[in-house]
């Protein structure tokens, strides 16, 4: 069998609804017609736009399929006759559509998901506001929840993501002229959600979240070539933080500069050297941090033993602008001993700009530290070996001048504060490459016979031996503390990286896309991939290299490895998970870092599959909930309306007892009344284990309200008396299910009766607002708080109630149970001056609804 690959993906984004997504997509479709593509139409929801419809002319569409849910019929896309059809490519509309119960995924991105997977290429439309990051920022500024929605990963995924952009003005004048509503839906949707402000923000929205995507895409392209120039397409400030008290001035200047620039990002990173030099206070950088993620910016931490190529390093991978760095606080005899970190910086910073900024802590020296100074630099190193060369003839030649007055253990002695010199400025082989030039020439101009390299006295063999040990042996333990320190300092750099991934995980940043880039930023690496083995495939001796036995589960960077072969180091978590990391080679103590990181993205790979099935779960757990509180609550409910029937009968059949008109009257009423309430009680248990099961199926057609509601009021039976109507016959025919919207009206009224003070009738009024009818039942009683509102539509919830001899609870939250399947809304509302007031929602009929 011929593996097709996996297919690709375009989506078209839009700010709002009417900006030309779907107008677009077809307009594509048709050119790639044109160019000899199988095209075929899976989904596409023209919403009655005739010019959008004209382009469904001469595409070949996949039939629907129907799919029946309570009752009504739906249609839905045919994800397996598309895959049947195996076109090139399938349009499929609205990405983020939650599709019908009965389903089998309850996404539309997850059919393209299917689609893809099968190797077929699929277009696709999406607004902004129904992207899950965005989701509850939209609904703040329009005020419409968005219920449905689709992750960012699944657009971001995508290999093309292309923005349909409109002013507000242009699709305003698009609505004015009935081009996306209808014309009778015009001026409510002008007034509401298209308000020029909305649409603004919507757009803004859009446009920086495709400035992402692009981002994204600009930096795999960068990395995939190689590309280590700065590519300015976008501003991003880099701050340098040592650590020092200066920090802060400089942050504040970076968000300065950043905001400047409209939309421009402000990074902050601190090298830990690994030779120890660069250590800074832990507190005062974590108050740093703070301060950066306060201006909007992100903080960084990288190891690097050349601080200004580490900085550069770092700038360059995120395609940074600009460097700000602090004027230097080393004193002016360092300066002299070397560049500094901000000149030399500076001067390989290429098409960086680095800005250096002054501050109170400038040209104060650097405090000391307590400890060792750490291992010795390159600088050091050259100030070693260039004392050693110049420095032992130097001395030599002003020595010679006393060779006649000094003995030869004086001159040895001298030399040998010369070797421990140069051991503490450059280490060991420069000072032992003095010890070996002082003793050749102690041996030519200081011991008899001089002028040859000969030694007549033993003592002086003796002497200059010692000379030799004495002078190695200080050199050896100057480098060895030296090697120690910067052994300390490493270890302490992955404390301090360890540290950093400990407050990510408490943090919560435990999702698998931030940590493999922390991952990969902090050890400079190219790419890092976690892979798994394929399940279906198995472990096999030679599966280290096939890229077909495994799968990869997240990746950040450039282009990801396929197989732990092709990594340039590879980190195997457990039998089915593999840390693979491609750039450059990790010595062994970056690779017990590494493991670190490996195993909790292992553990956040695991939290996210548990929470998946979690959430898949739940429903099954609270239907389960539904069932055992319906059992527990049926034995004590059915039983009191029961045993009065059954007593009531009883009586009447007695023989013993004669009884008078007025009490087989009473009695047959009492019967009456306990068979009713059983009735109803049945009824609501029926009807709410169907709600459950979603088997309750509405048949909506349009109804007069004021027909309705009288017939409800006197379903009430004795208690009508205590309820007062008020609906008018001009409001329009709503569309409800008949049975359904009495049975709705009865328990919301009933439950607004048994609250209501005596001489205080409910009030049920009718009145229209927009393409919606609200029918609202007022009560004067104890109302309830706002905090509780939601939770009195809980089965088997009675606020206040403890007994529970009343009932089982059912009404309320059967009734929403009943609105929404009919279209409806079911929400609770104070009455002013005391009460509740229930607010039964309703969709005029013939109306169609506004989607935002």
């Amino acid at each position: 069998m011929i593996d097709v690959g996996r297919g690709r993906l375009r989506v078209y984004l839009g700010a709002a609804p009417g900006v030309g997504k779907t107008y677009a997509m077809l307009g594509e479709a048709r050119r790639a017609i044109e160019r000899g593509k199988d095209v075929v139409i899976g989904v596409v929801e023209t919403h009655g736009r005739a010019h959008t419809a004209e382009l469904l002319d001469g595409i070949e569409a996949v039939p629907l399929k129907t799919v029946t849910h309570r009752g009504a019929v739906f249609t839905e896309l045919d994800t397996d006759a598309v895959i049947a059809r195996r076109p090139r490519l399938a349009l499929i509309d609205e990405l983020a559509h939650t599709n019908v119960p009965g389903c089998r995924n309850a996404k539309r991105w997850q059919d393209v998901e299917e689609l893809l997977d099968a190797g077929i290429d699929v277009i696709s439309t999406v607004n902004v506001q129904h992207l899950e990051s965005v989701n509850d920022v939209v609904e703040q500024i329009t005020g419409v929840p968005q219920r449905e929605t689709v992750p960012d990963e699944v657009v971001r995924r995508a290999d093309q993501v292309e923005l349909v952009d409109m002013s507000p003005e242009a699709l305003r004048r698009r609505m004015a002229h009935g081009n996306v509503y209808a014309p009778e839906k015009v001026d409510a949707a002008l007034a509401n959600y298209f308000r020029v402000g909305n649409l603004t923000a919507l757009r803004e929205l859009a446009l920086l979240w495709v400035a992402g995507k692009v981002d994204d895409q600009l930096d795999r392209y960068r990395a995939e070539h190689g590309i280590a120039t700065t590519w300015e397409a976008r501003e991003r400030v880099v701050v340098a933080l040592t650590g020092g008290p200066e920090g802060d001035t400089l942050i504040r200047r970076a968000a300065r500069i950043a905001a400047r620039s409209k939309g421009a990002d402000l990074l902050a990173v601190h090298v830990t050297r690994a030779d120890g030099l660069a250590g800074g206070d832990p507190v005062a950088l974590s108050r740093q941090r703070t301060l950066v993620e306060n201006l909007a910016g992100s903080y960084h931490q990288v190891i690097g033993d050349d601080i200004p190529g580490a900085l550069l390093d770092f700038a360059r991978g995120v395609n940074a602008t600009q460097l700000v760095l602090g004027a230097s606080r080393r004193g002016r005899f360092a300066q002299l001993l070397s560049r500094g970190v901000g000149v030399e910086t500076t001067a390989r910073s290429g098409s960086i700009d680095v800005h250096m900024i002054t501050h109170a802590e400038a040209k104060k020296g650097r405090q000391l530290m307590s400890g060792s100074r750490a291992a010795l630099t390159r600088e050091r190193r050259i100030v070693g070996w260039i004392t050693a060369v110049a420095g032992t003839p130097a001395l030599t030649a002003a020595m010679i001048p006393f060779r006649d007055i000094l003995a030869l253990p004086s001159e040895i002695l001298v030399f040998l504060l010369l070797v421990v010199g140069v051991a503490l400025i450059g280490g060991m082989w420069p000072a032992i490459t003095t010890a070996v030039g002082g003793s050749l020439l102690l041996n030519y101009f200081f011991t008899p016979p001089v002028g040859q390299f000969t030694i007549a006295d033993p003592e002086n063999l003796f002497a200059l031996v010692a000379f030799m040990v004495v002078a190695a042996a200080v050199s050896a333990i100057v480098d060895l503390a030296a090697r120690r320190t910067r052994e300390a300092a490493h270890a302490t750099a992955h404390a301090e990286l360890l540290s950093t991934l400990a407050g990510h995980v408490l943090r919560g940043d435990s999702a698998l896309p931030s940590l493999l880039a922390r991952m990969r930023e902090t050890f400079a690496l190219t790419s890092v991939t976690l892979l798994e083995r394929d399940a279906v495939a198995g472990q096999t001796a030679d599966d280290h290299s096939d890229p077909e036995s495994w799968r990869i589960v997240a990746t950040t960077g450039g282009a990801p490895c396929t197989s732990p072969a092709a990594a340039d180091t590879e980190v195997v978590i457990d039998e089915t998970l593999t840390m693979a990391v491609s750039g450059r080679l990790l010595n062994a103590a970056d690779r017990r870092v590494l493991e670190a990181f490996a195993a909790e993205a292992a553990v956040a790979l695991r939290q996210a599959r548990l929470k998946e099935e979690a959430e898949q779960a739940r429903p099954l757990a609270e239907a389960d909930r539904m069932r055992t509180a319906l059992l527990a609550a049926v034995s004590h409910d059915l039983r009191t309306p029961l045993a009065s029937a059954k007593a009531a009968v009883d009586s009447l059949r007695a023989t013993d007892v004669t009884w008078s008109a007025d009490d087989r009257a009473e009695l047959l009423a009492t019967a009456d009344e306990s068979l009713s309430r059983l009735d109803r009680l049945v009824a609501n248990l029926l009807d709410m284990s169907r709600l459950q099961s979603g088997v309750l199926g509405a048949s909506s057609h349009p109804l007069a309200l004021d027909e309705v509601v009288p017939k409800a009021i006197d379903d009430l039976g004795p208690l009508r008396d205590r309820v007062r109507g008020d609906v008018s016959v001009e409001l329009p025919e709503v569309l409800a299910d008949p049975v359904l919207l009495e049975r709705v009206l009865v328990n919301v009224m009933s439950n607004a009766i048994r609250y209501s003070p005596p001489g205080r009738p409910v009030l049920v009024t009718g009145s229209r607002h927009g393409d919606d009818v609200q029918v609202r039942v007022i009560d004067r009683g104890p109302g309830i708080p706002a905090e509780a509102h939601d939770r009195v539509f809980l089965p088997f919830q009675r606020l206040g109630d403890r007994d529970n001899h009343t009932g089982v609870g059912l009404g309320l939250a059967l009734s929403r149970g009943l609105a929404e399947a009919m279209g409806g809304t079911l929400v609770p509302e104070e009455t002013p001056g005391g009460g509740l007031t229930m607010i039964l929602t309703l969709p005029v009929a013939g109306a169609v609804p506004v989607r935002p």
